[in-house]
C-alpha cells in the first residue's frame, strides 16, 4: 500500500500530558494496566411465577437460565463506564510509522457497541479455546480486550496501541512491519483472529456439504446454518455473520428446453456464511444500492469458466447468482475501491458514492422470508484518502452515549457536524458499519439492536426462525437433529 502520506516517518509521534505515562521498562514505555470492571456470564436470573397451591395470588422466584441474548451486558456495561471522564470512547490511537489503517479498523470495531460490551463486561476468559490450532491460544483477544478498556475506560485522550501492533505482527507476518497495509485486510484478520480464539467449538466434526436443488430453499438454509454452527460458534458469528445464497444453474448450449431457453434445468443452491459483503464499484454506480445490485447481478460463466453439471456430466456453460439470504444484527460493507490492471498495477477507483446515514431498508434485498426486518443505521466509517501507493486512513463514528458524530485521525479526536463533514456521500468512505434497528414503531423509542447468543440447542435464536407469523412456515420442510451445546 505504500506510505502513509500524513505523518513524518523521521520520527515517532511525541506522547503529550495526557498520554498514559509508565516508567521504563528495559528501553521501552509500556502502557498503564487498568482494572476491568465487574463482568458477568452467560448465565441469568430471571423471574418465575409460581401459583401457590392454596392462594389465587402468584408467587415470584428468581431462577437461573442460560442467557439468550447480551441484554444484561449491555446494560452492566452502560451503567460502568464514566461518561464524564476523557475516555468514553473518545480516544486517539498514536500512529506507530504507517499504521493509520490499523488505527482507522480499530476504532470502527471500538464503536461497534455490542463488541465492546462483551470484551468490557462479560467474562470473555472463559471462552477463550486455547485448543484451537487455528486461534492464537487466547493472545489475540487478551491484547484486545486491553485495548478497549483504555479507550473506554482510560482517562486519556490518546493511547499507545504498540503491545496490540506487536502482537498482531507476532501472528500475521504481513502486519509485522511498519508499511502501510490495507484497513480491510487488517479488518478480516482481526475479525477471524477473534472467532478462532473464541470459538465455543472444542472439537469440529467433519460435515459433508449438502447439494440442493432449489426446491425446498427456507428448509436448506436453515439446515446450512445448523451445520455450521457444529464447527462454529462465537461472538463473532452472533454479531457479524449472515448467510448467502449462491446459485448456479445450468446453460448446456446442447440443450434446448421448451420455451427456448439453453439448459438441461439441473440447478445447484448453497447456503453459504459471510462476515461482510465487498461490493464493486462499476462507471454506472452512484449509490450503495447500485453496489449492492452489481454484487448480485446474474453472472455468465464460460470459456475457461465452465462449470461442471452433475446430470449433463460435463463441463458447460452457466449462470451464477448471488442472493442476500439473512442478513446479521452488525453489517459490514467493503467497497472494492483497489483493483488490478492486467499487468499487475495497482490503482485506486475515486467515484463518490452515496450512502445511507439511517434507516437503509434492505426488505426487498434480502431473499428469505424469515429474520428480523432489515432496517439499518450506520455507526461507523473507514476512510481512505489518497492513492493506491500512498493515501491516509481515518474514521467516522458515532458515540454511543451522546450519539453524536467524532472524526478520528490517528491521536486526534473530534466531534463533528455530519452535514459539514458531508457524511453519505464522497469518494473516501471504503468500509461502512451498519447495525440492525430493532424497535417498535414508537420514534421516541431507542433504536437498538439485540444480539441473540447463537447455538445448536437453540434453534429459536436463530435468524431464520424470527418470523412475524408462523404461518410463513406452511411451506418449508425441515428435519434438524438436534444437539445439545
Amino acid at each position: 500500500m505504500g506510505k502513509c502520506q500524513s505523518i513524518d516517518l523521521s520520527r515517532r509521534e511525541p506522547m503529550g500530558e495526557n498520554s498514559l505515562q509508565e516508567p521504563m521498562v528495559g528501553n521501552k514505555k509500556r502502557n498503564r494496566h487498568l482494572e476491568s470492571m465487574a463482568r458477568v456470564g452467560s448465565r441469568v436470573f430471571m423471574p418465575e411465577s409460581r401459583a401457590s397451591p392454596t392462594k389465587s395470588n402468584a408467587n415470584t422466584t428468581l431462577k437461573e437460565h442460560k442467557a439468550s441474548t447480551y441484554d444484561h451486558v449491555h446494560e452492566l456495561v452502560n451503567d460502568g463506564i464514566n461518561i464524564n471522564d476523557n475516555g468514553s470512547g473518545k480516544v486517539g490511537l498514536m500512529n506507530l510509522g504507517n499504521t493509520c489503517f490499523m488505527n482507522s479498523s480499530l476504532q470502527c470495531l471500538s464503536n461497534t457497541e455490542p463488541m465492546t460490551d462483551y470484551f468490557l463486561g462479560y467474562d470473555y476468559r472463559s471462552e477463550i479455546n486455547a485448543d484451537n490450532i487455528l486461534g492464537t491460544k487466547g493472545a489475540l483477544v487478551r491484547c484486545y480486550a486491553e485495548l478497549t478498556k483504555h479507550l473506554w475506560l482510560g482517562k486519556s485522550k490518546s493511547y499507545c496501541p504498540e503491545e496490540f501492533k506487536s502482537s498482531i505482527g507476532q501472528f500475521a507476518p504481513q502486519f509485522e512491519g511498519y508499511e502501510q497495509q490495507d484497513a480491510q485486510e487488517l479488518l478480516a484478520y482481526l475479525l477471524d483472529g477473534i472467532h478462532e480464539d473464541l470459538n465455543r467449538v472444542l472439537i469440529k466434526p467433519y460435515i459433508e456439504d449438502k447439494d440442493c436443488d432449489g426446491s425446498n430453499d427456507e428448509g436448506d438454509a436453515i439446515i446450512a446454518w445448523s451445520n455450521y454452527l457444529r464447527r462454529n460458534k462465537s461472538i463473532i458469528v452472533d454479531l457479524f455473520q449472515g448467510q448467502l445464497r449462491n446459485t448456479m444453474t445450468c446453460r448446456n448450449n446442447k440443450v434446448i428446453q421448451a420455451d427456448g431457453t439453453h439448459g438441461c434445468g439441473h440447478k445447484n443452491v448453497k447456503f453459504d456464511p459471510f462476515m461482510y459483503l465487498s461490493l464493486p464499484i462499476s462507471d454506472t454506480s452512484n449509490t450503495l444500492d447500485d453496489c449492492l445490485s452489481l454484487f448480485c447481478e446474474e453472472e455468465t460463466l464460460k470459456g475457461d469458466n465452465q462449470w461442471y453439471c452433475t446430470k449433463c456430466k460435463t463441463h458447460v456453460d452457466a449462470t451464477k447468482k448471488i442472493d442476500l439470504w439473512m442478513l446479521p444484527p452488525i453489517l459490514i460493507i467493503h467497497l472494492k475501491r483497489f483493483k488490478f490492471g492486467v499487468t499487475g498495477h495497482r490503482s485506486k477507483i475515486e467515484r463518490p458514492i452515496c450512502y445511507p446515514l439511517s434507516d437503509w431498508n434492505l426488505s426487498t434485498r434480502k431473499k428469505s422470508e424469515g429474520g428480523v426486518f432489515p432496517l439499518y443505521d450506520l455507526y461507523a466509517i473507514s476512510h481512505h484518502r489518497g492513492t493506491a501507493s500512498g493515501g491516509h486512513y481515518t474514521a467516522h463514528a458515532k458515540n454511543r452515549f451522546d450519539r453524536e458524530w467524532y472524526d478520528f485521525n490517528d491521536s486526534q479526536c473530534r466531534k463533528v457536524d455530519k452535514e459539514k463533514e458531508k457524511l453519505g456521500f464522497g469518494s473516501s468512505a471504503y468500509c461502512l458499519f451498519y447495525n440492525r434497528v430493532e424497535r417498535n414503531h414508537n420514534a421516541a423509542q431507542e433504536r437498538t439492536t439485540t444480539i441473540r447468543r447463537q447455538s445448536i440447542s437453540r434453534p429459536e435464536l436463530w435468524p431464520h426462525l424470527q418470523r412475524d407469523a408462523v404461518k410463513q412456515w406452511a411451506s418449508t420442510r425441515v428435519d434438524l437433529d438436534y444437539a445439545v451445546d
